[in-house]
Order: C-alpha cells, then sequence, then structure tokens
C-alpha cells in the first residue's frame, strides 16, 4: 500500500501517543505508593511487585512480541496491545486487593511488551533512511517524554481523585492511538513466515524474568541476597542455552546473523549503555528533590523537566550535526556531553540550589537527545522491512535490561555508601534501622525527632552516595564515547527500506 507523506507521520504521532501512555504507567505509580498503601493494606514486599510484576513480563515478553508481529500482523497486534494495555489500566484503577492489582500490573507490562518493540518496528516500514533519524528522535522523546510527566500528573491527580485516576489517565492515550492506528496505519507483515520456535520463546522468556528478578532483587535486597544470586544464576544459564539453540534450530525466535553487522550490534549495545546511565539519573534525582530539596511529588516532575527540554534541544542540533559530521561523531559527541551533564551533577551538595541541578540535568538531557536517537538509528538501520519487528524487540530488550542492572547497579551502589556514610551513634537500634532503610526515612525521622545533626547526617550521607552513583553513571558514558569512536562504523550498507505488505 502507497503510504503518502504526511499520512506515515499521522502514524508516527498516533504510536507516539500510546507511547507516552507506557512511559507515564513507568513512573506514575511511585507517587501513588504510599496511598495504595494504606487504602490496600499492601506490605512492602507488594508494594515492590506493583512495579515488578510490570518490569518482570515485560522483560520476558519483548522477543516473542515481535516475532508474532512480523509473522502475523504488525497492526494487528499494535491493535490488540493498545486494546489490552487499555483494559489492564482500567482493571489497575478498580482493583481492591493487592493480589488483583499485582495481576493487572502483569498484563499491563504485557500489552506494553507488544506496544514498544512494535511501534519502534514500523519505522524501518514507513521510513527510508533520510527520514528514518527524525522519525526515531520523535519515537524517543515519546518514549522518554511520559517518564518525568509521570510525577507531575499522578501528584495533580492525586490531590483531586482517587488512586485509581493515576492508572485511568491511560484510557485517552489509548484511545487517540487506537482510533489512528486502525485508521491510517496499512497492515505489514514478513513474507516469509516460518515456523513458531516454541522452545526459542520458552527459553528466552524463562531466561529473562530469572535474570531482570535477579538484578532487581539484588537492587532491593543487597548483594549478599542468596535467592538473588540464584536466580541471576539461573537466568544467564537458560539465556546461554537460548542462544546455543537459537544456533541451531532451523527456525530461530531470533536472527543472530543481526550480530554480524558491527551497525546494528554497537549501535544496541550503545542504546543499552546510555539507558544505564539514564535510569541511574532518574532512580536519584526524584529522592533528592524530595528528600534534601523538600519538594512535594508535582514539584519532582516539573523539576525534572529540564531533562526533557534538553533532550529536545539535543535532537534538533543531532539532524544538522549527523549532516556535517555523520552519525559516529554525532553519537561520540552525544555520550561525551552526559558523561560532562553527570560529572558536573557529582558537585551537587545539600546546599546547591535548584538552578545548578537545572544547569547539569540539561547538559545531561542534550547529550542523551544526541546520542540515543543516534545510536538505535544504526541498528534500526540494519533491519529490513521483514525484520523489523524482531529486530526492534532485540533492542528493546537489550535496552530493557540495560534499564534493570542500571538501577540495581547504581542503586546498590547508593545505597551502600547511604549506609556507610551514617553515624547513628547514641540512636535505638529501631530507629536506627528506619534510618538505614532510605534518605526519605532519615529525613522523616529527623523531622519528627526535630534533630538537626540527624538531618546533616542523613543529607550529607545521602549526596555522598549520589556523588558516587553520578560518577560511575559518568564513566559508563565515557565508556560510550570510545566504544562509539572505535567500533560504530562511519558508513554502512542499510538495506532498501519498501513499503509494507499489504495484509
Amino acid at each position: 500500500m502507497e503510504i503518502y507523506e504526511n499520512r506515515k507521520w499521522w502514524v508516527l504521532g498516533a504510536l507516539s501517543f500510546g507511547l507516552l501512555a507506557v512511559g507515564l504507567d513507568m513512573t506514575v505509580l511511585n507517587v501513588a505508593l504510599p496511598t495504595l498503601a494504606a487504602d490496600l493494606h499492601a506490605s512492602t514486599g507488594q508494594l515492590q511487585w506493583f512495579a515488578n510484576a510490570y518490569n518482570l513480563v515485560l522483560a520476558a515478553a519483548l522477543l516473542p512480541a515481535g516475532m508474532l508481529g512480523d509473522r502475523y500482523g504488525r497492526k494487528k497486534f499494535l491493535l490488540l496491545a493498545l486494546v489490552l494495555f487499555g483494559a489492564a489500566s482500567l482493571g489497575c484503577a478498580y482493583a481492591d486487593t493487592s493480589e488483583m492489582l499485582i495481576v493487572m500490573r502483569a498484563a499491563l507490562g504485557l500489552g506494553a511488551a507488544f506496544l514498544i518493540p512494535l511501534s519502534m518496528s514500523a519505522l524501518p516500514v514507513l521510513f527510508a533512511e533520510k527520514e528514518r533519524t527524525k522519525a526515531t528522535t520523535i519515537w524517543a522523546s515519546a518514549n522518554m517524554l511520559g517518564i518525568p510527566l509521570g510525577p507531575i500528573v499522578g501528584g495533580w491527580l492525586l490531590k483531586h481523585y482517587a488512586w485509581g485516576s493515576v492508572f485511568l489517565i491511560n484510557l485517552p492515550f489509548v484511545a487517540v492511538a487506537l482510533i489512528a492506528v486502525t485508521a491510517l496505519m496499512p497492515e505489514s507483515r514478513s513474507a516469509d513466515r516460518p515456523p513458531l520456535d516454541p522452545i526459542g520463546i520458552a527459553t528466552s522468556s524463562a531466561g529473562l524474568v530469572g535474570f531482570t528478578y535477579g538484578v532487581t532483587r539484588i537492587g532491593e535486597q543487597g548483594w549478599g541476597d542468596v535467592p538473588a544470586w540464584i536466580a541471576l544464576g539461573a537466568g544467564l544459564l537458560i539465556v546461554a542455552a537460548f542462544v546455543l539453540w537459537q544456533q541451531r534450530t532451523s527456525h530461530p525466535l531470533i536472527d543472530l546473523s543481526l550480530f554480524g553487522s558491527r551497525r546494528f550490534t554497537w549501535g544496541a549495545l550503545l542504546a543499552t549503555l546510555a539507558n544505564f546511565a539514564i535510569f541511574g539519573l532518574l532512580f536519584v534525582l526524584p529522592q533528592y528533590l524530595q528528600a534534601v530539596g523538600d519538594v512535594d511529588t508535582l514539584g519532582t516532575g516539573l523539576r525534572l523537566l529540564p531533562l526533557i527540554g534538553g533532550l529536545i534541544v539535543g535532537a534538533k542540533v543531532s539532524d544538522r550535526l549527523i549532516s556535517a559530521i555523520g552519525s559516529k561523531l554525532n553519537a561520540a559527541a552525544g555520550f561525551a556531553v552526559i558523561a560532562a551533564g553527570l560529572l558536573i551533577g557529582t558537585a551537587t551538595d545539600a546546599s546547591s540550589g535548584y538552578g545548578y541541578v537545572a544547569v547539569w540535568i540539561t547538559v545531561t538531557g542534550v547529550g542523551l537527545g544526541l546520542a540515543l536517537p543516534t545510536a538505535m538509528d544504526a541498528a534500526l538501520g540494519v533491519l529490513s522491512a521483514e525484520r523489523s519487528g524482531v529486530g526492534s524487540a532485540l533492542i528493546m530488550a537489550l535496552r530493557q535490561v540495560g534499564g534493570v542492572i542500571g538501577v540495581a547497579i547504581l542503586g546498590s551502589t547508593l545505597n551502600y555508601n547511604y549506609r556507610h556514610g551514617l553515624h547513628l551513634d547514641g540512636l535505638p537500634d529501631a530507629v536506627a534501622g528506619t534510618v538505614r532503610q532510605s534518605v526519605s526515612a532519615g529525613v522523616a525521622v529527623a523531622s519528627k525527632l526535630h534533630s538537626q545533626p540527624l538531618w546533616d547526617t542523613v543529607v550529607h550521607a545521602f549526596v555522598h552516595g549520589m556523588a558516587t552513583m553520578l560518577w560511575v553513571c559518568g564513566g559508563i558514558a565515557v565508556l560510550g564515547t570510545f566504544l562509539t569512536l572505535i567500533f560504530l562504523p562511519r558508513h554502512a550498507h542499510r538495506p532498501e527500506t519498501g513499503h509494507a505488505k499489504d495484509a
């Protein structure tokens, strides 16, 4: 089917609406957790599973989602994903037990697992090489924009409505995307439809679940948690079995020959490194703003907007820089700017004003806008329309795992330095244990006891931990700079991007 010039941009806009809902759902839950704990009588473990159920199902279903879209029709599965995401949002909003909310969050993760890679897989089908970087930038911006909007929207809704409203907000985005995708997007599928790979589906899903669960649990329980290491080790073994099976079967779930392309391999890995660094920032900054800066959830979301502003500026500059210096140097410059922003951030302390924070997160956002879309486009550019679904799912699976690892490792780094930086002599064991849980708990205890010395030690310990974590993030970005310069090809053959095969 011929896709008119303006029509494909409308399709991208519709997909971006759906991605906004996914981004919102990643962070809007955070501001509702205290309310959920009270209304649903949820334990700390259940609160953790409200988030983990989403992340685990998302990680497990990404690869099968891309394959099913390629085989049976990308538009069909996009529409099913949007319907599932909307229905699960409704189920979350009206859940009356913790168990029901966990199940509905898992269903949300399944919808997102199809929505993210299949919306991404439309880019090689719809856009030629000269337009794909711009389209990828819009896609990535929509993917990121929902993250800081979550606390803003959630904070406002919780002030005026019941907690279920933080899930109902997904429905208008889903409705717009459903109507537009139905009316504007042509059906497309791979002309080559090999048999399904049930062993590949089972081993990839089980391996990613075990790995993601293990890494997430380490972030929550610490590096000495034995069950976490067992899950992590089992997940890695199953992933290894999956790779071996993919090499032996005649109809693999993923095409391992994709990794024969340096452009795909390093584009995907560099996008994962960017995710690693930026997820650490998004993990620590809200805690700093709320606990140290005494900002509410709505104010926290608003103060994260310079990150998105920088991303938009970086993306616009990226279009011109690629023409002038090429995608390789543009991506390397992006990682260097990310590193600069994060390293400036290491000087943040308890007395730093928001103006200073806004400067360095804006710089970081500019670097992200330069590096992330360029790295993703490098990998996407290798994909033909036939392989766009599975290839996009593979890129997103790597990014998802990179983000989970980032939060776990960087979260553990922050917690270790925070706990070992506290001076709690003279406090009862129960009170000291509460202070060690988190900076928010420590600040709350200090306020309740009206103890300025306790507040000082809590804040300074946290700021030290944050600085250490930002040094690690900055080091990852520096590594990304060198890897880009060494391994990302300057030029590579790109497959012709034919239009979608009509269904």
